[in-house]
């Protein structure tokens, strides 16, 4: 009974420390076109998790139509998160059959069809004349300064009458 309970202490111990141990050896990888004249490649192990290892080397082959030829070319992690890898604007626009590859100790090797696009930028902003009430002519501006005006009217007006009204009420009592 006593062996019983130390053996499954000791796995118990053991057991985080398996998920971690079976990461290694081959991935997967799936490339991908980045919208633009670029690749991205998301590099998983066969469990699903991300490769966390940023020393990874990936490489890059493509062909684009007309025999253009890309690479090899080593691809760096992105920013996006574990796992991502990013070549940059490597391709010109044009169809391109990518393949990518990772060497020993962790083999991987994906291939796909990407369609690059030249990098689209905003179009310019139209110059446009300005609202009456943001140049501060002829428009709302000018209602503030005369509705502030009679306003301070009305309230001297209000302070007159009420002190004419005193002035009156002292002398009748």
């Amino acid at each position: 009974m006593r062996r019983t309970i130390m053996a499954a202490v000791l796995l118990l111990a053991l057991w985080p420390t398996a998920p971690a141990a079976a990461h290694g050896g081959p991935v997967v990888l799936d490339v991908a076109g980045d919208g633009a004249t670029g690749v991205t490649v998301r590099a998983t192990y066969k469990d699903g998790h991300p490769v966390e290892d940023r020393v990874l080397r990936l490489v890059l082959h493509a062909t684009g139509d007309g025999g253009r030829k890309i690479g090899p070319l080593q691809l760096n992690p992105a920013n996006e998160g574990q796992g991502f890898y990013a070549s940059g604007a490597v391709l010109t626009p044009g169809r391109w059959t990518v393949a990518v590859t990772s060497p020993e100790p962790n083999p991987g090797k994906a291939q796909a069809t990407v369609q690059a696009r030249a990098p689209q930028s905003a179009p310019p902003r139209q110059a446009t004349a300005p609202r009456p009430d943001e140049a501060g002519g002829g428009g709302t501006g000018r209602w503030w300064l005369v509705g502030g005006a009679l306003l301070l009217g009305a309230v001297a007006a209000l302070a007159l009458t009420a002190r004419r009204g005193k002035a009156t009420a002292g002398r009748r009592g």
